[in-house]
């Protein structure tokens, strides 16, 4: 970070160094004018040293407003471009990031670690202006008193090695900390993601009690943080203290002898007061770096992560457009231009060849094939333009309702039509603005059948060559259900539609259903259809229902549930 930001930190530094030279030389003036000015008792020595105090003042103020503008450019710089960093990190994961990541961790990222980050590449100025002040200061006392010299050139390390002990505990405590933090985030994110679901089952309560006992712990872990950091304050303090004591007490001595003057007495007693700026500047620069030491981890952990699909060095050219989609491993073959639903009795394993259709599975292989070429053999970005997977966990961001709709910026027409093949006219009359209304964050307040109908326009909107949808209506009741299985074909008229579900409302209005049988951990059949995990049977519904016994079962067990999940019976309350 900071070699990126170098040239605002140089500068920084430079003028952080000019500021506090200036306070470190005001000492030695003011004695200067004292013995020539006051006690010689020269009017015009006086003026003269006066004046050179007028001209450090301003050179004072005017390096202490720039260098304070670099600190604060430098902390936003740091800051802001590490949220960029994690952001293009986490678009170029895609949907590696949650198999590898907790949602917690890259919260706290924005929360903590960026403020650390930025801490100290804001004291960093300060610090060298601290440095070069306290040999600089040293310097003029060797000059003055070989003794008053030793003492500073010898003390302030000492005082700093006295300190040194507690950094590293303070380190271990602070990444202990911060990974509490991120697992408190990422709980958090968890209930409030659920928070519908645990109100419909009662389980407030028992996730209430869980995030008591982790913030707690939480707590607890920065109690530690703050009595260990209470102590370090403390010495900042009192270290540098003792150490003003003890030079303007030698300053004193030599000042009663007549080895130094009143006038360097008093350069001696700023001197000393002046050393507790550096000194607390030293301890604060290593304390914020241990801090940002912590959360440079913890970024560098995520930016360390790599993408399951990785790009291709030397790419095969794209198939033409309408290409048919086929994978080896199960048999399926997806005829373009045509809608083609995938009926399995664990919904699992449809969804995992919805991934591995749309390139998206952990660990994707050449069994699955855009024409004749695999896709793990075209450029990922290629893949995602021509297949779009909109699955069950897609979500809403927050903003305005049609920003986050039209992702790809088509005419208002086009929008309006998905929305009414996504029969979700209703959500824009209930959202105060409509299109123009915010959504927010993640969607949550809307229900999670108008949230399931949003996505799905949002996925028709893109209007890619291949769309593979996720059970995109298992959210909806049967009337909704049905006005978007009767849309979707006239939607999606002339390009190739992928959906997976056991619903027969949607399996009715498609061109084919392929069944994918199930294999049982045992290797044994579970559907009476021969070769498991393997496309078993294709046709339309109405003929499989005739043809397949397990496709049957998994059908009618479908409508049995539906039928049950619409009454007000206790059956139906289960089934619900």
């Amino acid at each position: 970070m900071a070699k990126g930001q170098w040239h605002t930190l140089l500068l920084g530094m430079v003028f952080g160094i000019i500021w506090m030279s200036a306070q470190a030389v005001m000492p030695a003036v003011i004695g200067r004018a004292i013995d020539e000015g006051i006690a010689a008792r020269d009017r015009d020595a006086l003026f003269r040293w006066a004046a050179v105090m007028l001209g450090i003042g301003l050179v004072l103020a005017a390096s202490g407003i720039i260098r304070h503008r670099f600190a604060v450019t430098n902390w936003l710089t740091a800051a802001y471009r590490t949220i960029q960093l994690v952001g293009r990190q986490v678009a170029r994961l895609g949907g590696t990031l949650p198999r590898k990541v907790s949602t917690g961790e890259v919260v706290a990222i924005g929360n903590s670690d960026i403020s650390n980050l930025g801490q100290v590449m804001d004291v960093t100025a300060r610090f060298a202006g601290a440095i070069v002040s306290f040999f600089l200061v040293s310097v003029i006392l060797l000059q003055t008193s070989v003794t008053l010299g030793l003492v500073v050139l010898i003390g302030v390390p000492a005082l700093m090695l006295l300190i040194g002990p507690l950094l590293s505990p303070l380190q271990k405590r602070s990444a202990a900390q911060r990974e509490l933090m991120g697992e408190l985030s990422n709980t958090a994110s968890d209930i409030v993601g659920g928070l519908r679901v645990l109100r419909g089952v009662g389980g407030e309560s028992v996730f209430l009690e869980r995030y008591r006992r982790e913030s707690q712990k939480t707590r607890r872990a920065g109690v530690q943080v703050a009595r260990l950091q209470s102590v370090l304050d403390a010495l900042q303090v009192l270290l540098p203290g003792i150490f003003v004591v003890l030079v303007v007490w030698l300053g004193a001595r030599y000042a009663v002898r007549g080895q130094i003057s009143p006038g360097e007495l008093v350069a001696f007693y700023g001197y000393a007061a002046f050393l507790m700026i550096p000194l607390r500047t030293a301890t604060e620069y290593a304390n914020k770096f241990i801090r940002a030491r912590v959360s440079a981890k913890r970024v560098c952990r995520v930016l360390a992560l790599q993408p399951d699909v990785e790009a291709v060095p030397d790419p095969m050219p794209s198939p033409p457009l309408g290409s048919g989609l086929y994978d080896v491993r199960t048999g399926l073959a997806i005829a373009p231009g045509r809608i083609t639903a995938i009926v399995s009795d664990r919904p699992d394993d449809s969804a995992r060849l919805a991934d591995r259709l749309g390139l998206q599975a952990p660990a994707p292989d050449d069994d699955v094939r855009l024409g004749e070429v695999p896709l793990t053999r075209l450029d990922p970005s290629e893949v995602r333009r021509r297949i779009v997977v909109s699955d069950t966990g897609s979500a809403l961001f927050s903003g305005r309702l049609a920003d986050r709709l039209n992702v790809t910026g088509r005419p208002r027409a086009e929008v309006e039509a998905a929305l009414h093949t996504a029969s979700a006219e209703d959500v824009l009359d209930a959202l105060d603005g409509g299109l123009d209304g915010e959504v927010a964050e993640r969607g949550r307040s809307f229900s999670g059948g108008q949230r399931q109908r949003l996505v799905l326009a949002r996925a028709l909107l893109v209007d890619p060559e291949i769309l593979v949808l996720v059970e995109p209506t298992s959210a909806v009741d049967a009337h909704t259900e049905s006005r978007i299985a009767a849309r979707l074909r006239g939607h999606r008229v002339g390009r190739t539609t992928v959906v997976t579900t056991s619903s027969p409302l949607v399996l009715d209005a498609v061109d084919e259903v392929a069944f994918l049988a199930g294999g049982s951990p045992e290797g044994g059949s579970l559907n009476g259809c021969p070769d498991d995990g393997r496309i078993v049977a294709t046709g339309t519904h109405r003929e499989l229902l005739e043809t397949c016994p397990a496709y049957r079962r998994t059908v009618i067990r479908e409508t049995e549930i539906d039928t049950l999940a619409g009454s007000g019976s206790e059956e139906g309350a289960v089934a619900r």
